[in-house]
This record gives C-alpha cells, structure tokens and sequence, in this order.
C-alpha cells in the first residue's frame, strides 16, 4: 500500500468548561492561545509546524470531537477516502475550515470522529514570537512545562485487534505491539504509528456500550529532564500527577499523566525509539513483561482505567486490567444472565 497518512495534525476535545479546559493549557501547561472563535479556543505548541495542535469546544462532558491527520499527498487523501468507503465506512467531503484545506470527515467503526487533510496552513510567527533559528516555527515557551509537539492520542475500542486490523488495512497505520493479558490471550491494548514513531495512535479494550471514548491524549517534550520539571512545576500548582513520571516498556518513553481542568487524561512524553523497519512485524506483550512500566516495579492507578465521556463498562490500560475487569473478561459466565 502507497503511504497515505503522514502524521497527526490536531486533536479536537470537549470540555464542559471551555474557558477552564483552555486556562489550565494555557497557565498551567504553556501552551498558546491563537484563536477564539465562536466560542471554541484553539491552542498551539511552540513546536508545532501548523496553526494549532488542539482545539477545544463546548460540550456536556469532556471527550474526543476529532482527531485530524495529515495525508502524505492530495492523491493520497483521494486514496484514503476510497479505501474508506470501499471498507463499508460512510464519510463526506467537506471544503474545510479554520486553517485547513478541503478534507475527508468520516467516523471510524469504533465511533471515533476522523479528519484526514492534506492543505493545512503553515504557522506563521507574529512579531515577537519569531525564533532566531530557521527550522522552528516560533521561539521555545518561557513556559517551564511547555510541550513541543502535540505527541499522540488513545482511544478505547470494543476490539482492539479487529481496530488494529481496520485502521492498518485501511489506512496503512503499522501496528508496532500489542498487549495480551497473562492469564488468557485477551488483547487489551495496542499502538499503531503512521511514521517512525512507537506510536501516533493508542487503543485500549472497552467493555462498555459507548462507542467512540478516548483514553488521553498526549504531548511531547524534547527530554527526561523537561518532563520531570513539568511534573514538579504542575504539582506545585496545584496538579498532581495520575501516574508516572517512569518509563513505558512498548514504545520505551518516559511518561507523566495528569487531568486537565474537565478531568481529560493528559500524557506526556519524552524519549523513545525510532522504527524504520518496513515489514515490521508486531510484538505481543504481556504486562508482566512491562508493558507499561519499564522497571516492573510498580503499578497504575485504577483511575487510569477511566476513559472519557464516562460509561458503564470497564478500560484497560497499557499494563493490563484491573482486577474487575480481569474477572469480567475471564470468567463471563460468572454471572447470571450470561449463558
């Protein structure tokens, strides 16, 4: 398959909080403010090549409104939505908006709304903000904690192969590693990436009814050192880390979770490998070998199982299940009404 998708572009979330949501990534976080507009708050990484990294909008609960990816070509985004629709996927083509060209919008067969683009507006520095080095795009935050990059997203899913599967066929996402449960060969976690990355794109299992969830969404830093700076600088205003700062066994990244002002899951990262290898094959874990903990010597919150909008119904994680879930998923006639 020609290569179709080049990299994630931006992330839209809901908050039921707009202005909140958008303080704590702007004070908090330091990120950048460049647009508001009807009510809806765009913000930038001081890294990120286009206009915005993320967008938040008004909503009931906090959640996933989009994730947007840039195709590799005009042709390629032409490509795409054939694929699309020749998989059964309805989509439409819209002639764009806010610092994008005509795009393809579609929802995934796991309810997660998808934007593929290909002309999006290149960021241009205001007087000011202009770096004295050619390559970036503006100059680094005086923010402590400020990202780089917008980094990835994870969403959950009711099958995490058959999503795999899906969005690898379909797209051409590589599927890097999954994570198996040890007791039973129960998938419950996976990462695909459209580039050398470990990954751009994250599922973990969902036995809830509500399509469409998204676990967090992430940023990146250039170094270890930056990432435990923001986890001391956040903790010290008042955020508290969920989880982290460690070390992922898939993807080997260093990492930190934390909420933002609605409750959304926030990672960052920093470090990790790079993977060139054109007929990768993916890896199967197991959370005994680290899957999510390098070090093997600690383990996630419960609270990490939450995803986003709330369901009844259980996540997991990269290290696994909780101890609920594990029960539900290997023992489903347990309970009455099952068999």
């Amino acid at each position: 398959m020609e290569k179709l998708l080049s990299h994630l572009a931006h992330l839209e979330i809901s908050s039921p909080d707009v202005e909140a949501s958008a303080a704590f990534y702007e004070q908090k976080f330091g990120m950048r403010i460049v647009d508001r507009i009807d009510g809806t708050i765009y913000l930038r990484c001081w890294g990120d090549y286009y206009r915005y990294s993320l967008v938040v909008t008004d909503g009931d609960e906090p959640g996933l409104v989009r994730m947007a990816w840039r195709t590799a070509s005009e042709a390629a985004l032409e490509t795409a939505a054939k694929n699309i629709a020749a998989a059964g996927t309805e989509g439409h083509w819209t002639d764009g908006g806010n610092g994008y060209g005509k795009a393809y919008e579609f929802v995934g067969p796991y309810g997660h709304p998808m934007r593929l683009v290909y002309e999006l507006e290149k960021f241009e520095a205001e007087p000011g903000f202009a770096s004295i080095y050619p390559d970036r795009p503006e100059k680094r935050s005086r923010h402590a904690c400020a990202p780089r990059f917008l980094d990835h997203v994870t969403v959950a899913a009711s099958d995490v192969r058959g999503f795999a599967k899906w969005y690898n066929e379909v797209l051409g996402f590589r599927i890097m590693a999954f994570t198996d449960l040890d007791e039973a060969p129960i998938t419950v976690f996976s990462v695909l990436t459209t580039n050398e990355k470990s990954h751009d794109l994250g599922v973990v299992l969902d036995t809830s009814d509500r399509a469409g969830r998204v676990n967090h969404i992430a940023f990146w830093t250039d170094t270890h050192e930056e990432l435990l700076i923001t986890a001391d600088v956040l903790m010290e205003n008042g955020t508290p880390m969920e989880y982290g700062p460690s070390i992922h066994g898939i993807g080997e990244q260093n990492f930190l979770y934390f909420r933002e002002a609605s409750g959304l899951r926030v990672e960052l990262n920093s470090g990790g490998y790079r993977n060139y290898v054109p007929d990768w094959e993916p890896t199967t874990w197991k959370p005994s070998d680290g899957s999510a903990n390098f070090y093997r010597n600690g383990a996630m919150p419960d609270s990490m199982t939450e995803s986003f909008p709330a369901a009844d119904g259980l996540t997991a994680t990269e290290e696994g299940a909780s101890e609920d879930m594990k029960a539900d998923l290997l023992n489903p006639y347990a309970r009455q009404g099952r068999g």
